[in-house]
């Protein structure tokens, strides 16, 4: 088991690693100039220069690569080109509206996801199945930001009983946030409620036709035990992967969400950063969402060596 946990760390790290190499150099091949998109057209070329020697970006790419890579080891996020500011300063104020809404929109669609995947599984066929079938395709195949624009019309526009836009925290009282978060985490919700519950639908039918499940009810075993037991525990496995995928949406963000309904958070911030080739905020954001990602799926991964003895042999 040791060996399986360290062999799926230095996965995970190599995965970082590669994911920062390309964010940096994804950003640098960009054309434009950071220097010039923040000071304008009209700013001397001795300003221009000036602010690129300040902020290093006349150093080779190798050069500037390692020094940011070891300043996120010691705290030193790097300067933002935009706000001259510390990126991570900048990434701090922003990233806690978007774990408001990321994180119960991720709690409500897993919980309603893996109860409608059941339901529709074991009542396969029925008009419920099909019901469910096709609310969580329309879910899929229907674009975010229509949803996102439905939603404002139907209770922002006719019946005047949310916000149109904008943002309330936790902080400012219960009753605000949720009036502000509510349009805005069911719309991020939607697609991830749609997703589990097809993956869940999927395994659990995969499941109960199984052997030991037959022999289950042979036995005499309630069918409420049979399905909550034996068959759904088996059945959630990949649907834990697949949630713990959605993990990068919690930290990241919606940009399509987050512009719909005017939050400023990480994915506004990163739609911002990524016009005006802001390195550091860019490379600095992605980084910490693929840490988090790699992070959650090492977890998943290790908790599976532990559950299933043969991947632990298989190694993987």
């Amino acid at each position: 088991m040791v060996k399986f946990i360290i062999k799926r760390i230095l996965i995970s790290l190599v995965i970082v690693f590669m994911v920062s190499v390309f964010a940096f150099f994804l950003m640098h091949i960009l054309p434009g100039d950071p220097v010039r998109i923040v000071l304008g057209d009209e700013a001397s070329v001795e300003d221009v220069n000036a602010l690129r020697e300040e902020l290093h970006l006349n150093d080779p790419l190798i050069s500037q690569y390692f020094k940011w890579i070891s300043g996120i080891f010691t705290g030193d996020y790097g300067t933002s080109i935009t706000y001259m500011r510390p990126a991570g300063e900048i990434i701090s104020e922003r990233l806690p509206k978007t774990v408001s809404i990321g994180l119960p929109a991720l709690i409500i669609a897993s919980v309603v996801g893996i109860v409608f995947g059941t339901v529709s599984a074991v009542r396969r066929g029925s008009k419920l199945d099909s019901a469910l079938t096709l609310l969580s395709t329309l879910s899929l195949g229907t674009p975010t930001f229509w949803i996102g624009i439905l939603l404002i019309y139907v209770f922002a526009v006719e019946l005047r009983i949310l916000p149109m836009k904008g943002y309330m925290g936790p902080s400012d009282g219960l009753l605000q946030y949720f009036k502000y978060s509510i349009l805005p985490v069911f719309c991020l919700s939607l697609n991830m409620v749609a997703g589990i519950t097809r993956q869940t639908r999927t395994n659990m039918l995969d499941v109960i036709n199984q052997d030991y499940i037959r022999t289950a009810r042979a036995n005499g075993i309630s069918e409420k035990k049979v399905i909550f037991k034996h068959a759904l525990k088996n059945a959630l496995i990949p649907v834990i992967t697949q949630i713990a995928l959605q993990v990068r949406v919690v930290i990241g963000g919606s940009v399509i969400v987050e512009q719909i309904f005017n939050i400023n958070g990480i994915g506004m911030l990163l739609r911002e950063s990524i016009f005006n080739r802001d390195y550091m905020i860019v490379q600095t954001s992605v980084f910490f969402i693929s840490l988090v990602t790699v992070f959650c799926n090492l977890v998943v991964d290790i908790l599976y060596g532990f559950v299933n003895p043969q991947i632990r042999k298989s190694g993987w």
